[in-house]
């Protein structure tokens, strides 16, 4: 008999402030015609079993969407870690054993996303693992060669099993997603920057007129 693949969820985050697009919700603004967060859907749901979106604030603005809308735990709007955590814990009461990040404003990522995830945690007990870019051009020589990839710490592979771990290192102050990732030998799974970063998010109203001239090439 062939082994049973363990379940694993998706999480959409949207939990963050969006200032540098004014506030409000990042993921409801359009591109071409279609949200964000409408993008970001149809280009996850069918990788994962199962989808929620992690939002704070009043639930019901998400109605539309159709999923399940799961807070912060963590009070005080303490970043893409706190989301993971909410996904983890949503998962758990699932029966998942795994999540599967994206972020709301970011969609143009990999179709083959969790299929690649998965791939590269192949044999670890407890999979983790964040998506990266290769670096070039002036950002290669910004770091200085200490780093030849971009670490994309929203989209990544977590594990059920260290949803108590994250949680006491949250209620502890951390709040750097590759501080946390690090210290459980998380893995990076690369995926190719070209015709271009397939992670490019919208954080600036520059940025959702870039978005649109992306369209042709997604």
């Amino acid at each position: 008999m062939a082994e049973r693949t363990p379940k694993l969820f998706g999480v959409i985050l949207a939990g963050g402030l969006a200032t540098r697009m004014g506030g409000g919700d990042k993921g409801l603004l359009q591109i071409g015609g279609v949200s964000l967060l409408d993008r970001v859907i149809n280009r996850f749901s069918p990788q994962v079993e199962a989808l929620a979106l992690n939002a704070n604030g009043d639930a019901l603005r998400f109605n539309e969407l159709g999923l399940p809308v799961i807070a912060d735990s963590i009070d005080g709007f303490a970043g893409p870690l706190a989301g993971v955590l909410a996904g983890l814990d949503w998962a758990a009461e699932q029966g998942a054993q795994s999540i599967v990040t994206v972020a709301a404003d970011t969609p143009f990522f990999p179709r083959d996303l969790v299929a690649q995830l998965v791939r590269a945690s192949e044999g670890q007990k407890h999979p983790l693992v964040l998506a990266t870019t290769p670096r070039t051009g002036e950002e290669a020589l910004k770091s200085g060669g200490s780093r030849r990839v971009n670490r994309h710490p929203t989209f990544g592979l977590w594990p059920v099993a260290l949803r108590d771990d994250l949680r006491a290192a949250l209620e502890g102050g951390l709040r750097k997603v590759v501080l946390w990732t690090d210290q459980h030998d998380g893995r990076e799974a690369l995926f190719s920057a070209q015709p271009f970063d397939p992670f490019f998010n919208v954080n600036t109203p520059d940025d959702l007129v870039r978005a649109e001239t992306l369209l042709e090439l997604a």
